[in-house]
């Protein structure tokens, strides 16, 4: 029997560090101690499926702020006309897109009757008013002035919205790139006001229609543009994700911040990002 439990057991090499009183550790490295100490169910008693609720919610959060560290990455390598580089960054927030997206499955193991044990603890807590989720929509060009009154009573948040509201987006840093680069950008769209919502632009069309009927000539900004419609897809997936998963668990009850819910949740569909990545493919082959 000892001998069966041995076979089954990996012996520890010599070489592994096992004396930690003066080395940098894994947990205290990642700061798990408080990482792991910042799930504080509120219920009482404590329902079991509220844990589940908080660490949805903390480990999207978690990855917004990747999202937002790549995309300002990808913005400063577009200004200083490194386009593989914004490239690459562009291409890890694909994947994380795809993991927030494959989450919601996590949630909506939560059942109706389960959430409605808990759900009068959150108050008016809701995710819209994630800061880190504004800021990625402004950042990719959904701007709303009128969003940062929610965050008024919290400065840091305030001052994380505000900035991405006052900075080019990530398609107008493209597009200022496609000017440099000899592109026929109308002026206009250069010397936009910044902090407006993105307005679709046909005078852009031509622009798109160019670089797609010569891929080999323009095969950066071309490839660029392929990636920004993966963006935009992989996000409309996440908001349809999310919108079926509540529809599952609250059906068409208000959201505790005040929407109308599952119907507010549907318009943000309507919300486009790259309209003129969209519109040329009509031109095409025509």
């Amino acid at each position: 029997m000892d001998e069966a439990v041995e076979r089954n057991t990996r012996a520890i090499e010599d070489t592994v560090v096992t004396d930690f009183e003066d080395r940098m550790t894994y947990s205290g490295y990642l700061e798990l101690q408080t990482l792991l100490r910042a799930q504080h169910p509120l219920s009482e008693p404590e329902h079991h499926d509220e844990l589940l609720f908080i660490i949805q919610h903390q480990t999207t959060e978690l990855w917004l702020k990747l999202i937002l560290h790549e995309l300002g990455a990808a913005c400063a390598h577009l200004r200083a006309d490194e386009l593989a580089h914004a490239l690459k960054c562009i291409a890890r927030v694909k994947h994380i897109q795809k993991t927030i997206t494959d989450q919601w499955s996590v949630l909506a193991t939560l059942t109706p009757t389960e959430y409605a044990q808990f759900r009068g603890i959150l108050g008016n807590a809701s995710g819209f008013q994630s800061a880190q989720y504004r800021a990625v929509e402004f950042t990719l060009g959904n701007k709303h002035a009128g969003m940062l009154r929610v965050f008024e009573s919290d400065p840091d948040n305030l001052a994380l919205v505000r900035a991405a509201l006052e900075a080019p987006s990530l398609y107008e840093e493209f597009l200022r790139l496609l000017a440099r680069a000899g592109h026929e950008v109308p002026p206009a769209v250069l010397e936009r006001d910044v902090t407006k919502a993105w307005q679709f632009t046909p005078e852009l069309v031509p622009v798109f229609a160019k670089i797609y009927a010569d891929t080999d000539a323009h095969w950066g900004a071309y490839e660029t543009c392929e990636e920004l419609v993966d963006l935009e897809d992989n996000f409309q997936l996440w908001r349809f994700r999310h919108l079926k998963t509540v529809e599952r668990i609250i059906g068409h009850k208000r959201g505790t911040g005040g929407s109308s819910g599952v119907s507010f949740l549907k318009r943000a569909l309507d919300l486009t990002f790259f309209p003129e990545l969209y519109a040329v493919r009509t031109e095409i082959g025509e």
